[in-house]
């Protein structure tokens, strides 16, 4: 049963991410969020896994999960969060995220020996372009205002461009690494005590970047508080673990191929949360988007 309905449910999930960091803004810096998120998440699982007996890494597999937790989450969503303040669009992190089930693939299939026949990159190849088009409205929106936000940027004291953008590329090289890395040993350990190691990774990486940038904005509110627990039990908890379920128990690239429904979703749920702007084009992008994971995950 879990096998049928884990792929929905985790892009559900993971489609929300989007609208929390949206979410939490005014609120909290987000560094600050990401460690009581992960910090909470690993409590909960802890809690979880003690209640259960569950056997717990030892030795060196401690630092393993604590380092695989630290590249699937800390980095990851700590150098993004960062680049989209420091003015990247997030339209365009998010396009770059989008290129991780491809990286993943390509990884796999050298590392791994995973069989990736031509089917299934025609399949990933539709759900990136299905992405695009979703993101086509703030991507013209970046590319027409591109001169004046560099220099609005440089002019608020914001970091370099080409830092920013490294940072982001190293955001998705972090995610792709933490997920292949979860086919290692690691997939031995019971998923619930491991859950909780890997979010601790996480949290010091929350740790440093929020000591490092001075962030201690926190103003307490229903929305965050609800964003908060969404993050610690549906964003980490659930959908991570749904992620590395998956990962486990079949092929990365078939897992991460989900990865490019998460930009849709999260533009339908704007749409309705927010009010922004849903194009045709948009919903054209969506349908794409699902014919490619579809072709991609039945390949």
């Amino acid at each position: 049963m879990l096998a049928t309905f884990a792929p929905a449910l985790f892009v559900a999930l993971w489609s929300t991410g989007f609208v929390v960091a949206r979410a939490i803004a005014p609120y909290a810096d987000p560094n600050l969020f990401l460690l009581a998120r992960f910090g909470g998440t690993a409590a909960l699982f802890a809690i979880v896994a003690l209640a259960a007996r569950a056997p717990w890494p030892r030795g060196g597999e401690i630092a393993k999960h604590l380092f695989a937790g630290a590249l699937l989450q800390g980095v990851y969503l700590g150098a993004g969060y960062w680049a989209v303040a420091q003015g990247l669009s997030a339209g365009v992190m998010a396009l770059l995220g989008a290129l991780q089930p491809l990286l993943t693939a390509a990884i796999a299939a050298r590392v791994f020996g995973e069989r990736l026949p031509p089917r299934r990159w025609t399949g990933m190849s539709l759900g990136l372009a299905g992405v695009v088009l979703v993101l086509s409205p703030k991507l013209l929106a970046v590319t027409h205002a591109a001169g004046g936000a560099l220099a609005q940027a440089a002019a608020h004291g914001h970091a370099n461009p080409l830092l920013v953008v490294i940072v982001a590329v190293a955001a998705v090289g972090s995610i792709t690494a933490g997920t292949l890395y979860q086919k290692t040993s690691l997939a031995q350990a019971d998923i619930r005590s491991a859950s909780a190691v890997q979010n601790a990774g996480a949290a010091i990486v929350a740790v440093v970047l929020a000591l490092a940038l001075g962030e201690t904005r926190w103003i307490p509110s229903p929305t965050l508080w609800f964003s908060l627990a969404w993050g610690i039990a549906m964003l980490s908890g659930a959908g991570v673990t749904l992620l590395v379920w998956m990962v486990r128990h079949g092929d990365a690239a078939r897992a991460t191929a989900l990865l490019f429904l998460a930009p849709p979703l999260a533009a339908l749920e704007s749409w309705l949360l927010f009010g922004e702007t849903l194009t045709p084009v948009q919903m054209a992008g969506f349908g794409v988007a699902l014919a490619g994971v579809l072709i991609a995950r039945r390949a």
